[in-house]
C-alpha cells in the first residue's frame, strides 16, 4: 500500500510541476494598473481575424490598382488645383489695369466727355480667363455736372467691383430721360439724355469684353429688310435734315432702338434697323 500511495503521489507531484510551467510560458505580466478589462468570446476573435485579413486584401488589391494606372493621371490627382477667382468686393485693385477711353461729344454741351473703363484680368493664362469692368471715370471741361459725374461714376464702380451680373447697368441707363429733351446724333440716332449715352458706352464696352451679346438679325431678317428698303428707296432719295442717315427718306423714330428707321411695308410700321414690326 505505501508503494502504491508513494507512486500516486510522485505523479501528482509530476502534473503540478507541468501546471506551473505552462502557466509561466501563457502568464503575461501586468506592469500598469488595472482600470477596465472585457472577455472575448472565441466567435469574436474569429471575426478580429477575417477583418484584418480583409483589410489586408484590399491593401493589396489598392495597390495592384494604383499599379496598373497610368503614371500621368496619378501626377494630375496629385497636383494641386488652381482655385478659380471670383469677381468680389475685397479683391485688391493690381497696379496695373487694361483701360478703353471713348470720346462722347453731344450737342447739348460745347466740350467733350471722355469715358474710361478699366478692367481686370481673373485667372490669366487659364481656361477660366475673364476679363471684367473694375471701376470707371468721367472727364470733362465743362464743371457744369461734376458733382453728379462723380456721384454716377463711384456707384457704377462700386457695382463692377461687388461681381455678378452688372449688365443691368446698361438698361437702367439706357431708360433715363432728359424731361427738356433728348438729341439727335449723326445718322438718325436719338438719344434720350446724357445718361443714356453713358449706358450705350458701356454697353459697347461689355460687348467688346465678351459679357454681352450684340442683338442681330438672321441671315434671312436682314434679306428681307434689304429687299424691302430697296423698294422703298428706288422712287426717290433723301435731301432733308437727315442727308446723313443711312435709313429712308421719311423714316420715324424707332422706340426700340431709337433710330429714325420706321418705315411702312406691306401695310405694317417696320423699322429697317433692327426689324422690330408692329405686325410681329
Amino acid at each position: 500500500m505505501r508503494g502504491r500511495y508513494s507512486h500516486a503521489s510522485c505523479s501528482a507531484l509530476k502534473l503540478i510541476e507541468t501546471i506551473r510551467e505552462q502557466s509561466k510560458t501563457m502568464s503575461i505580466k501586468i506592469e500598469k494598473k488595472i482600470t477596465r478589462y472585457a472577455v472575448q468570446k472565441p466567435e469574436e476573435a474569429v471575426i478580429k481575424t477575417e477583418s484584418a485579413n480583409d483589410e489586408q486584401a484590399g491593401v493589396k488589391a489598392a495597390a495592384l490598382a494604383v499599379s496598373s494606372r497610368p503614371v500621368e493621371k496619378i501626377i494630375a490627382e496629385k497636383r494641386p488645383k488652381a482655385e478659380v477667382i471670383r469677381m468680389h468686393e475685397k479683391l485688391e485693385r493690381p497696379d496695373m489695369l487694361i483701360g478703353s477711353t471713348y470720346k462722347v461729344k453731344t450737342p447739348v454741351s460745347d466740350h467733350a466727355m471722355y469715358i474710361t473703363i478699366n478692367d481686370i484680368l481673373l485667372n490669366e493664362g487659364t481656361p477660366y480667363e475673364q476679363r471684367r469692368p473694375f471701376e470707371i471715370f468721367i472727364n470733362s471741361k465743362n464743371l457744369d455736372h461734376f458733382q453728379w459725374i462723380v456721384a454716377l461714376t463711384r456707384i457704377i464702380s462700386a457695382v463692377f467691383r461687388k461681381g455678378g451680373d452688372v449688365t443691368f447697368l446698361v438698361e437702367e441707363l439706357k431708360a433715363v430721360f432728359d424731361p427738356r429733351g433728348g438729341y439727335w446724333k449723326p445718322g438718325g440716332h436719338f438719344m434720350p439724355s446724357l445718361i443714356a449715352e453713358i449706358g450705350e458706352v458701356i454697353e459697347k464696352h461689355l460687348i467688346m469684353i465678351g459679357l454681352m451679346h450684340k442683338d442681330e438679325l438672321d441671315e434671312h431678317q436682314k434679306q428681307l429688310v434689304a429687299e424691302k428698303r430697296a423698294e422703298f428707296e428706288a422712287a426717290t432719295k433723301q435731301t432733308d435734315a437727315f442727308a446723313e442717315s443711312k435709313f429712308p427718306a421719311g423714316a420715324q423714330l424707332c422706340a426700340k432702338c431709337n433710330n429714325a428707321a420706321v418705315v411702312m411695308m406691306d401695310g405694317c410700321m417696320t423699322c429697317l434697323n433692327c426689324g422690330d414690326s408692329k405686325c410681329g
